[in-house]
């Protein structure tokens, strides 16, 4: 016997969706030009176009995400002892230490961080990276040449947005109101 067309459309809504591949883009980076950083210059941002593609089942993605964030765990952890080594060297930043100055990552052993004790789940990825990390960055990914006028066009943005509304008091003189002459409503 034939069903109905509004008894098959009822059966086709209650089938549910089910996801089995991610399809990762992978881009190049750029200076960014899109973002502001809290502090300093040189923002990341990518190219225009990906330069690879890659379909991962998602077991092999939860995978990949986790060797991932274990390895950008490991750099943190080794930054974190590179500034304990040398605070300690530096009597917590008042004694100056040639020692101190000298020592960089590779200078903290990989055995004196311990990754597989931290839940890696439970640690936060998304960290600012100050202006010289940025800058490293942007350096070994191939850009020879940041554009410093990128860093005074960021220092105005933050600064403006420092500033909300006018200098309206008791009644909005349009001639004068910088939310006014906008286009938006008097602050």
């Amino acid at each position: 016997s034939a069903t109905s067309i509004l008894k098959r459309q009822k059966q086709l809504r209650r089938k549910n969706v089910r996801f089995d591949q991610v399809t990762v883009y992978y881009f190049a980076r750029r200076q960014g030009f899109t973002s502001v950083p809290s502090q300093g210059g040189s923002s990341l941002g990518m190219a225009q176009r990906h330069n690879s593609v890659r379909r991962y089942t998602l077991c092999e993605f939860a995978q990949e995400q986790e060797v991932n964030h274990r390895e950008i765990l490991r750099e943190h952890l080794k930054e974190e002892k590179l500034h304990a080594k040398k605070m300690k060297l530096t009597k917590n930043g008042t004694v100056e230490s040639e020692e101190a100055e000298g020592l960089t990552l590779e200078d903290v052993s990989d055995d004196d961080i311990d990754v597989e004790n931290v839940e890696v789940d439970d640690y936060f990825f998304l960290q600012p990276l100050p202006t010289k990390r940025r800058r490293a960055l942007l350096r070994a990914s191939g850009v020879h040449r940041i554009d410093a006028e990128e860093k005074q066009e960021l220092r105005a943005i933050r600064l403006s947005r420092e500033e909300c509304g006018c200098d309206c008091r008791l009644y909005c003189d349009p001639e004068a109101c910088a939310c006014s002459q906008a286009g938006i409503k008097c602050q």
